[in-house]
């Protein structure tokens, strides 16, 4: 049986100049970044679309090992609400399909005011599991998507459910659906975007990890308004290394 990979990375790959000593020079800020963690989410491709040169830019600056998670377009999840996204998600799929095997996982987050409909939802994942058999977790924020009918639907087609911090109802703090990925997404609380997380609410982080089944949990931090989410991950990830002794640490 495959050991167990803990991923722990930021939402983008900026490093504020007070964190620049805590990295290993690179030929970039992604390689940079790059020399202590094995993971980072890629949140510009919701908002725009990049060419494929551009993903294929980002998987040469990175380690073999590296992987990131790629956001999908808001036209599909905010503007189209999953409904005639086809040719939307046909275009992102292939420009980011230049990341290659570095492509590890694909990000849905739906907006607030998506309520659950297992109609469109199961068809929407059906075409995209038709495209790709990668990972993907969604991170839904309506509370209709947190119970039993909505977690089977996200099994069945092989859909982890984000475990978020702030969370909008309580069952959103914990990772649901598909047990193959776990992934949290960590924003900032009580000011998301800007607080840092303290020393206990990330040893309890750590816990959690390790209680949760599945065989790879990746976690993100998105509090990256005043630099926290690249020092609160790399705390988070000795807090790993301590609590689990045979995890290799990310390749530099």
């Amino acid at each position: 049986m495959a050991a167990r990979r803990i991923r722990v990375g930021c939402a983008g790959w900026s490093i504020g100049t007070p964190q620049r000593d805590l990295f290993d020079d690179g030929a970039s800020m992604l390689a940079r970044y790059a020399t202590r963690f094995d993971v980072a989410e890629i949140n510009s491709s919701f908002y725009r679309p990049h060419r494929r040169e551009t993903w294929r830019r980002w998987a040469a600056s990175v380690p073999a090992g590296f992987r990131f998670s790629a956001k999908l377009p808001r036209t599909i999840s905010h503007e189209l609400g999953l409904r005639g996204a086809g040719p939307a998600l046909d275009q992102f799929l292939a420009e980011a399909g230049g990341l290659g095997r570095k492509l590890g996982a694909l990000l849905l987050q739906l907006p607030p005011t998506l309520a659950f409909d297992a109609r469109s939802a199961s068809a929407f994942f059906r075409m995209l599991r038709r495209r790709t058999d990668i990972a993907v977790a969604c991170e839904p924020r309506h509370a209709s998507w947190f119970d039993a009918r909505a977690d089977a639907l996200l099994q069945r087609h092989a859909i982890a459910r984000v475990a978020a911090d702030p969370a909008r109802v309580a069952e959103a703090t914990r990772p649901g659906g598909d047990t193959g990925l776990r992934y949290w997404r960590w924003h900032g609380s009580p000011r998301i975007y800007y607080s840092r997380y303290e020393d206990a609410a990330l040893a309890s982080l750590a816990g959690a990890i390790a209680a949760a089944p599945g065989r790879n949990a990746w976690v993100i931090f998105d509090n990256t308004a005043h630099g926290h989410a690249v020092t609160d991950a790399l705390r988070l990830q000795s807090l790993v290394r301590d609590g689990m002794p045979t995890q290799r640490r990310p390749r530099a």
